[in-house]
């Protein structure tokens, strides 16, 4: 294995506070490192919200990152290395920390404004997905390609995928697809959509806010919305076929749909998503399934709950080393070609999966116990 190489720039201000009396900024500042999230920034945001919130003078909290990412994740170098040097169970405790975060944002008493431009996975998804108001440019890039790692859709995934139209939050879980500011905002992943160029008007004109009001607030970035522009062959358009493949009861059963409509039609996503779920973690696939399936039906703090013990389970290695080889093979060696274990989708069996929803069997170990909050979450609607 190549020498790992971590700088973990602690002398830097990864985020920043700014703003007035009113109007708090929460700037993410890893722009190197596309503002992933580390322990660090994850603390410091946590009690600078905390603060806000009981403050009556704050009305508003923006979030915001530095540089051509919103935020693209957690830093799971980072979180691989204290693992290897010390104990699974620290990486349990900074994730943790971050699903309480994305708790607070989902349950916050102040409308929590998200300018989402640039790119916004994982970690940076769970942190923006379920706040009051989401903007985003046509230069958002949204994606959760935790499969390809040998992790899983986490962070509240389970949650905001489920409650997109049909099966879309299916097909984006296991494919790890990216899609643009317009898609999000026509399948109800985000709540605005304005041009790049403006948003630097956007964030002046919530600069002059003053009131809580999330209607009052809507109506100050509506003035600089922008009608997007949803491509004919972007991923609305596919609905229909994602909802026949993307609905059946297995991975292999969606697989195999897949490339019959590949058959009967030559359509490069239809390729591609075949090819992803190909060359992604057996076992992932199958948790993020399961995980997708149940959140549903399940309200947020439960959906934060169980994607806490499938977490816990695979960095204690409980069924497979599946993680740790992803993360060799696509962030360390980057060799691209890790050598999952089980290895194919038909050895992966249905007890295997259900481990990782089952309670960590260790003397110590607690489940994920949340904050209590005044405030419910709003589910997602789609816009069109």
């Amino acid at each position: 294995m190549a020498m790992i190489r971590h700088s973990f720039d602690k002398d830097v201000n990864q985020v920043l506070f700014e703003g007035n009396s009113c109007v708090k900024k929460v700037i993410l500042n890893r722009p190197q490192k596309l503002n992933c999230l580390s322990h660090q920034m994850i603390s410091e945001i946590t009690k600078k919200l905390k603060a806000y919130e009981v403050d009556p003078g704050v009305k508003v909290v923006v979030l915001k990152g530095n540089g051509k990412a919103f935020c693209a994740g957690g830093d799971v170098v980072a979180s691989y290395i204290c693992m290897v040097a010390g104990h699974w169970s620290y990486a349990a405790s900074s994730y943790k920390k971050q699903v309480v975060l994305d708790y607070i944002v989902a349950t916050y008493g102040k409308p929590v404004v998200a300018l989402i431009h640039g790119i916004v996975m994982g970690g940076g998804a769970g942190l923006s997905m379920n706040g009051a108001l989401k903007i985003v440019t046509e230069n958002t890039v949204f994606a959760m390609p935790e499969t390809s790692i040998g992790h899983f859709v986490d962070v509240g995934a389970s949650y905001f995928l489920s409650r997109l139209p049909g099966f879309l939050g299916e097909y984006l879980g296991l494919t790890g697809t990216k899609i643009r500011g317009p898609d999000m905002v026509a399948c109800g992943l985000a709540t605005h959509f304005v041009l790049s160029k403006d948003l630097h008007l956007v964030e002046s004109a919530l600069d002059e806010v003053t009131s809580s009001d999330t209607c009052k607030i809507s109506k100050v970035i509506r003035i600089y919305e922008h009608r997007p522009d949803v491509k004919p062959d972007g991923v609305y358009s596919r609905l229909e076929i994602i909802n026949r493949c993307f609905s059946r009861k297995t991975v292999e059963e969606i697989l195999s749909s897949l490339e019959r409509e590949a058959e009967d039609r030559e359509e490069k996503w239809i390729l591609e998503a075949i090819k992803s779920m190909k060359s992604a973690c057996p076992i992932s696939l199958k948790i993020s399934l399961k995980s997708i399936r149940e959140g549903r039906e399940q309200t947020l703090d439960q959906c934060l709950a169980r994607e806490y013990n499938i977490f816990c389970h695979i960095k204690r290695r409980t069924v497979s080393n599946d993680f740790f080889e992803g993360i060799r093979a696509m962030l360390l060696d980057k060799d691209r070609n890790p050598k999952w274990e089980p290895a194919r989708l038909e050895l992966v069996s249905d007890e295997m999966v259900d481990r990782y929803f089952s309670r960590v069997d260790e003397d110590d170990w607690e489940s994920l116990q949340l904050p209590a909050r005044s405030n419910s979450v709003d589910m997602m609607r789609p816009k069109l």
